[in-house]
């Protein structure tokens, strides 16, 4: 089952997509990258037998639009988050991120002054050192990552993506998350995520944590070579997280490795 996005927002110009189902209070999911909000396929219709389950693809993702010269960069990110929630009217939600999810809904409530009522993080990008040595190297190298052939890129995205999981995915969920990366726009927009993503982001964040007055969760998969559990670690204790839970035989891409347990911690906490 595949999550629609039968909603559009435009923000600054540029075409948001994003859905919604169930009902009850509300719930918004936000996924990573180099994912879409696909990644929450198996948890979403689950939460939204209670509540009201917002999801999205960020800019330069999955269905939202992808441009020549657009700005992905975090704190985008997470002004996008707070103009959503704006548009959406929803007061105190409980919000759930994942990855580079993770790093816009701590910048949502630390920067951008969004009230939650709760945070549940898993594998967040959210304190320093930051990303990977492709990342850097694609940093330095973009014109030349932009170039590469059709078949090189692909092979290079698909080495990517299974190294974010302890099981490797199957053929049509990899597919899946390579596609909106296909094709001159999409392989442009992937470079253009990995390029900016930028640590000033992260260094401008890190001063401000703090215990929310709302209760936080963490969740880790315990094979995560992007972002080891001891940063996890240390994500708990400078915002006083009330929980922290090492997820066995997931790695970073826990939503993948074990969404079962990622829905039995969110039913549990939320």
């Amino acid at each position: 089952m595949f999550l629609t996005l039968d909603q559009t927002f435009h923000f600054r110009g540029q075409r948001v997509a994003w859905g919604r189902m169930g009902a009850g209070d509300p719930v918004i999911l936000i996924h990573g990258f180099p994912w879409s909000c696909q990644a929450w396929r198996r948890i979403a219709p689950w939460l939204a037998q209670s509540r009201t389950v917002y999801y999205f693809d960020m800019l330069g993702t999955g269905q939202s639009e992808k441009a020549p010269g657009q700005v992905v960069s975090e704190d985008v990110q997470s002004d996008l988050l707070a103009a959503l929630v704006d548009h959406w009217g929803v007061e105190r939600p409980q919000v759930v991120g994942h990855d580079f999810g993770g790093l816009a809904a701590l910048r949502g409530h630390f920067v951008n002054g969004l009230d939650y009522g709760g945070l549940h993080l898993f594998d967040a990008v959210a304190v320093l050192p930051s990303g990977s040595p492709f990342f850097a190297h694609v940093r330095h190298h973009t014109d030349v990552f932009e170039g590469l052939p059709d078949y090189a890129h692909e092979a290079l995205l698909k080495a990517y993506i299974q190294r974010a999981v302890a099981v490797p995915m199957r053929r049509e969920v990899c597919e899946m998350y390579l596609e909106p990366y296909s094709g001159e726009t999409g392989k442009a927009a992937f470079y253009a995520q990995a390029s900016q993503a930028d640590d000033g982001n992260i260094a401008e964040l890190e001063p401000l944590f703090a215990k929310p007055d709302f209760e936080v969760h963490l969740g880790w998969g315990a094979q995560d070579s992007f972002i080891p559990v001891s940063r996890g670690e240390r994500l708990r204790d400078a915002i006083g997280a009330d929980s922290f839970t090492v997820i066995e035989d997931a790695a970073h891409m826990v939503l993948e490795d074990a969404p079962e347990a990622v829905l039995g911690l969110l039913m549990h906490n939320l």
